[in-house]
């Protein structure tokens, strides 16, 4: 449950605070209801309109006994709690949050049940039930007015008036249904009622409805529904019960302690007895309201998925006529929380002057009253990016986009299905979950489903205890109904049962049997929901047990005090995050990368926290108990890491102790007793139920002289140990007050009840802004701590690195907060993403003035583009908030607006432009006053301006949050292949070709036109010239490898290629990869293709000077200062000694060690560490160059590869000659083979391309060590080297080849790019 029961202290041990009356004042007449004249001024301010005259006037168009009038508390018994004081606005508004209804004699007058919650500030709760039942007017007055109110109402008809802009069917009309009469009575009375629904005070009699209500500090449902149904019964039956009214409620407020944790209490209504239980403090909280009836309005797959996102902090809105259903699910679904607790707006009834707080921008739950044949898809709310929308009545769900699934999804349905069995009720009602709101054809369809769903939904009722009057009346209609009858006989000659009506009957029956005999069955269907309820409830938190088996492992304690933990808690890291998630089984990944992050979670781990110096707060000891029980019996031991699903072990075990416990009623309260009252008092007329005595109610036991006389001993021992157990629960609930003041305060914000003024609903809205600007702190802080790595540790700032997930989920949650931002204060809600309809407002308008300022001026405007910070020959990019939306517009894989506001959110942020769009679209401020009211996050200047700070911050890490999202779309890449100038060689008459490589896949060969030579100038008018090129391929990710080749065709085929860059056209990423040498035959290596390594370039421009901070660059190609030292005597580059060979030997090869070490998804590119800078190749080149005689005089340049031909040869030779025997023969039989396919291949890949491509073949089939010894052993080896050289050293080569087989363990993959034309 989320938030506290009750209050402390010993007077809290009374079963229930307050007795309430609520109706119609007849001193004062019929009153419009003030809350509906506030909902009228909360609409026109939404539209713009004048607020003071919109709420002025009668309405006219309503008939009469349709309209809301204005209900009062008449009496409240006892004036005052100290400990929880009466809030008479509020209990008024949610015991009757319709107003007052009035009915004639023709229509249905049906009692109702409803309940509600108070949630305070601070978190606790107090529960409100409410019976409801309508009672005739006897007032002249009254019946005058309402006589009135017709004649007026039916002179407005007969004269024909033009429609008024009130008559539009506006969007918050259908939201106002609370302010209709929903009953769903109401449309059987215009059949049956005299002039059309119409009042004649001289023939009808007129009804209005009263409450009475319950306020108690624990939810025991069935105990006050059963009391206020048998206190109204006692004025409508003959003979009345032998006590005064006032006994009963006297009883019921002073003599009827609450039950003690684990014990059973008996007390005595009007008629029958009444029999609770309450669960000890080592079992589940208290949970009286039905889950079966949550499982069955829902459908136990809808019900997971709004569980779900529950724990995950969305935004849930029920939709229901029914009240009692509406919290029915509310506390259904939070009471399968256990351990944790929904920590933001709760309102299970939503009154109608609240509907304002359906713009809140935080995480609500929240029931919306709807009225009959209510279309739903036309309800436009403030904001549905987030929201998941619970249609209870018609049974089906609205998911939010990105929705991760509650992990072990299927078999976790499979039990509670089976659970639901065993009880008799059936798991397959509801429909499937909507991502989508599905279009309802019209209001006649939909009541045409109801009544095909008649029957079901009557037996749903009855199983949960619903009145017996409604399926009495069914009942009666289908008995009366001939065809039915005769249909009923066929079947039961034919050997079947109707067994819809068989089991109304039989439940009508039961029902309506009002002996003591009876109450057997209630006592029995009273047993049977108590333990459902548990074992449901069993299986939620078993999945938590599960899940959450080894959270204390990864919580961080480092606070000495309690005082230091509460002073620093923002500041401190109290989880350790990514080691949590890397210690849980793959699928569970993407539900607990979210869940780790929400408010429910974070309170959670706080109180784990102070429990070391406070005593555990009762969830908190619950679970750690159940999970020292598990650890006890090793049952997580055998499945860690493992998905494997583990069903409930308890379900036996917690059934039995709830029947117990109700089968042994340990303590049986005082009976109702006559009271110290005057003769005459406590008399009331048949029918109608009285104000009862306020002078006898208003007082304690303490005062009452004949609980002083009659009260025994015994009796007082009784509650003597009573009150000692409760004073000890008291202590807990104190304590957890304590807590959830210190950590939740600020965050709780709830809804007053009690003043719903203009300037309140300011200050409110104030409040969000505070708590958005400040949730926009703290997430943009946790992103660049955890995006910064090794430089946050270094700086205090706790976990090492993030991981790509956490990276996503943090990102997913920015996008929701902006949602929620451009969302607040609406006024006209245009889509469901506010951001997008804001953003499509702003192009319009751009657009529309671009087309202007050409038709008054024909010089073209020049878009902003950015300034090109790695080459001066790469053309600039545009950089305009307009074009970045265009891209996100032209992606055909996103279908939604929501889809398209998070692209575009991820698209800024990975080009670093987030809050420089932001800024640019709010400039605007005539389109943001247009779309915003005055308390709009958006119009608060300073505020806003703090806002996009925060996001500015965030360019100072690199994001790749758009290109590793959106795999699957086409990407524009420009290729610009830069010559050397200086040597003349910029043209070439072959056709050169490019194919460019990324995480995701490969571009495939494009043709480059030839002698297509572009010219750029820089700073200093120096002619460039470069060949660029325009291709679009599916997204290839991060790139890492471009393949660059020619064929080698014409007069001027040799080409001197300085790099090429390649550029992301959309995210803007430009990467540069390295050559600096000769494609051609018969110069440097004779190479016509390389495969080049490249680097993300790091703008450094003028722009802003922190981009690219903290980010280290990708290695890239050996450069060709390095190729001229290691493959020239005459270089002059300095050569590395032996010892600095060694060292690069090893640090490529634990680097490649490293690689696999990471979490898949992080690991990034193996090609770098095999090919690119201080790679894997690049160490065994500088290895085999050591000691190599590669120039000689008047003779051309040797390189690497002429030895290792030369070796194989000689080897190959010496095979033939069986010098090579067993294991060896067939090792250097592959080194031959290898060589050979690898010089048989129709690739131009030069000397060193060869060595590189022998190097990664031998590294991913582990034949590299083996290699080694032949190499060395080779008579070649004396004649190519030096006697100092490191391959001659056979201590050296020994090292080597220990360092290579450490490889040995790792599944290498190579690149397409790298083994292309090689068969082995």
């Amino acid at each position: 449950m989320s938030g506290s029961y009750g209050a402390s202290g010993p007077a809290a041990c009374h079963f229930a605070h307050y007795f309430v009356i609520c109706g119609i004042d007849t001193e004062s007449g019929l009153e419009s209801d003030e809350l509906a004249a506030l909902y009228q001024w909360l609409e026109a301010d939404r539209q713009g309109k004048d607020p003071g005259a919109a709420a002025t006037g009668e309405n006219f168009e309503q008939s009469p006994l349709k309209r809301t009038f204005k209900s009062k508390v008449l009496a409240h018994y006892p004036e005052n709690v100290e400990w929880n004081p009466f809030d008479q606005d509020a209990v008024n508004m949610l015991c009757m949050p319709k107003g007052l209804s009035f009915r004639t004699q023709a229509d249905q007058r049906l009692p109702q049940f409803h309940s509600f919650i108070i949630t305070k500030e601070d978190g606790s709760r107090t529960y409100g039930f409410v019976h409801t039942f309508y009672e005739e007017v006897t007032s002249p007055q009254i019946c005058s007015a309402m006589q009135t109110l017709y004649q007026m109402h039916n002179a407005e008809h007969a004269t024909p008036q033009p429609t008024s802009s009130s008559s539009s069917s506006s969007s918050m009309d259908s939201l106002a249904s609370s302010l209709d009469e929903a009953d769903p009575s109401s449309s059987s009375a215009s059949f049956s009622s005299p002039a059309v629904g119409g009042y004649d005070l001289s023939r009808d009699t007129l009804y209005v409805t009263k409450a009475l209500c319950l306020i108690t500090p624990m939810p025991f449902m069935h105990a006050c529904r059963q009391f206020l149904s048998q206190l109204h019964r006692a004025v409508t039956v003959v003979p009345a019960p032998p006590l005064p009214l006032e006994s009963y409620v006297y009883n019921i407020l002073y003599e009827v302690p609450l039950p003690a944790p684990g014990r059973t209490l008996k007390f005595h209504g009007v008629f029958e007895p009444i029999v609770c239980q309450r669960p000890g403090l080592g079992e589940l909280q208290l949970a009286d309201f039905p889950l079966s009836e949550a499982f069955s309005l829902l459908g136990v797959e809808n019900l997971v998925q709004v569980f779900t996102c529950t724990l995950l902090e969305m935004q849930i809105l029920l939709f229901s006529q029914d009240y009692q259903r509406l919290m029915t699910v509310a506390e259904g679904i939070t009471t399968l929380l256990f351990p944790f607790q929904w920590q933001h707006v709760y309102v299970p009834i939503l009154p109608a002057s609240l509907f304002h707080f359906l713009d809140a921008p935080v995480p609500y739950l929240m029931g919306l009253q709807s009225k009959e044949d209510t279309d739903c898809s036309k309800l436009e709310l403030p904001q549905e990016a987030n929201l998941c929308f619970v249609d209870i009545d018609n049974r089906y769900i609205e998911l939010p986009e990105d929705f991760p699934q509650f992990p072990n999804k299927t078999e976790f349905i499979q039990e509670l299905s089976e659970v639901l069995l065993s009880f008799g009720i059936s798991s397959n009602m509801g429909a499937p979950p909507r991502t989508h709101r599905s279009p309802v054809s019209n209001p006649c369809t939909l009541s045409r489903e109801r009544k095909a769903m008649a029957l079901q939904q009557l037996e749903d009722d009855g199983r949960n205890g619903n009145l017996a009057g409604e399926e009495l009346a069914v009942l009666e209609l289908l008995q009366g109904n001939t065809t039915l009858e005769r249909l009923q006989a066929l079947t039961k000659r034919t050997g079947v049962t109707v067994a819809c009506v068989d089991a109304l009957r039989a439940r009508v029956k039961s029902q309506l049997t009002d002996k003591p005999g009876a109450q057997t069955v209630a006592e029995d269907e009273e047993l049977r929901n108590a333990k459902l309820n548990v074992q449901l409830r069993e299986v939620f938190a078993s999945r938590f047990i599960t899940m959450f088996a080894d959270y204390e492992a990864f919580v961080i304690q480092s606070a000495p005090d309690l005082e230091t933990w509460l002073t620093n808690r923002e500041q401190m890291h109290n989880f350790d995050k990514a080691s949590f998630l890397s210690d849980q089984p793959e699928p569970y990944l993407p539900f607990l990368s979210h869940f780790i992050e929400t408010q429910m979670f974070a309170t959670f781990i706080d109180n784990k926290i102070m429990s070391q110096w406070e005593e555990k707060e009762p969830l908190l000891r619950v679970f750690d108990a159940r999970i020292d029980k598990a650890h006890l019996y090793n049952v997580r031991a055998p499945s860690l890491r493992s998905s494997s699903y583990q069903r409930c072990s308890v379900l036996k075990e917690s059934a039995l102790a709830i029947e117990q416990r109700l089968m042994k009623v340990d303590h049986t309260a005082i009976h109702p007793h006559l009271l110290d009252m005057k003769i005459g008092q406590g008399k009331y007329e048949q029918g109608f139920f009285p104000k009862l005595q306020a002078d006898v109610l208003n007082t304690g036991t303490a005062n009452n002289k004949w609980f002083q006389r009659t009260a025994t001993t015994q009796r007082k021992q009784d509650q003597h140990r009573q009150q000692t157990a409760h004073l000890s629960l008291d202590n807990n609930l104190k304590e957890r007050y304590m807590q959830e003041a210190r950590s939740l305060g600020k965050n709780l914000r709830q809804p007053k009840l009690s003043d719903l003024s203009p300037a309140v609903i300011a200050q409110t809205n104030w409040k969000f802004v505070e708590g958005l600007l400040k949730e926009c702190r703290m997430k943009t802080k946790r992103m660049l701590v955890e995006k910064m790595g090794h430089e946050a540790v270094e700086l205090g700032h706790g976990e090492a690195n993030i991981t790509g997930l956490e990276e996503n989920t943090l990102i997913a949650s920015l996008c929701d907060l902006l949602e929620r931002i451009w969302s607040h204060g609406l006024q006209v809600k245009q889509g469901k993403s506010a951001l997008w309809s804001h953003l499509l407002l702003y192009q319009a308008r751009e657009e529309k003035a671009e087309q202007q300022s050409h038709a008054e001026s024909p010089t073209p405007h020049v878009a902003e583009r950015r300034k090109s910070d790695c080459c001066l020959s790469m053309p600039g990019l545009c950089v305009t908030l307009i074009q970045d939306m265009r891209h996100i517009q032209s992606m055909s894989e996103i279908k939604t607006d929501v889809g398209r506001a998070r692209a575009w959110i991820r698209l800024s942020l990975e080009k670093k432009l987030l809050s420089q769009h932001l800024k640019r679209l709010l400039s605007q401020q005539a389109l943001t006053k247009n779309l915003y009211k005055r308390y709009a996050f958006l119009r608060c200047e300073e505020e806003k301006e703090q806002f996009l700070f925060h996001l500015l911050s965030l360019n100072a890490v690199d994001y790749f949050c758009f290109t590793s999202v959106f795999t699957t779309i086409m990407i524009p890449y420009r290729v610009v292949i830069i010559p050397i100038k200086k040597l003349s060689n910029a043209m070439t008459t072959s056709n050169p070709w490019v194919c460019v490589s990324g995480e995701l896949g490969d571009s495939g060969i494009m043709q480059i036109p030839k002698n297509v030579l572009e010219m750029t100038f820089d700073s200093a008018l120096r002619p460039h010239t470069h060949i660029s090129a325009l291709f679009k391929c599916q997204n290839l990710g991060k790139l890492t490898t471009v393949q660059l080749g020619h064929d080698n065709a014409g007069l001027l085929a040799k080409w001197l290629v300085d790099c090429v860059m390649v550029r992301n056209e959309i995210t803007g990423h430009t990467y540069r990869f390295p050559c600096g040498r000769w494609l051609g035959k018969g110069v440097d290596d004779g190479s016509l293709e390389r495969v080049l390594i490249g680097e993300l370039v790091v703008p450094c421009g003028e722009e802003d000077p922190r981009r690219g901070c903290y980010t280290p660059p990708l290695q890239r190609s050996p450069s060709q200062i390095r190729r001229i030292s290691i493959t020239s005597m005459s270089g002059r580059g300095s050569k590395p000694n032996s010892a600095q060979i060694q060292e690069a030997v090893g640090e490529a090869v634990s680097n490649i060690i490293k690689h696999f070490h990471k979490p898949e998804k992080e690991r990034g590119s193996l090609t770098v560490l095999l090919c690119g800078e201080n790679s894997l190749v690049a160490a065994l080149e500088q290895f085999f160059h050591h000691g190599f005689k590669s120039a000689r005089l008047f003779q051309k340049t040797m390189f690497i590869w002429d030895f290792v031909e030369k070796a194989g040869a000689s080897m190959e030779s010496a095979d033939q000659m069986g010098d090579f025997q067993g294991p060896l023969g067939m090792t250097c039989q592959s080194l031959c083979h290898y060589i050979n396919a690898i010089n048989s291949t129709s690739r131009s890949i030069g000397k060193d391309g060869k060595f590189q491509l022998l190097v990664c073949l031998g590294t991913r089939d582990y034949l590299l060590p083996k290699w080694l010894p032949l190499l060395v052993e080779c008579p070649v080896v004396q004649q190519m080297y030096e006697d100092t050289a490191l391959l001659r050293d056979s201590s050296t080569v020994s090292a080597l080849i220990r360092n290579l087989e450490t490889l040995r363990d790792f599944p290498i993959t190579l690149e397409s790019s790298l083994v292309k034309g090689i068969d082995l």
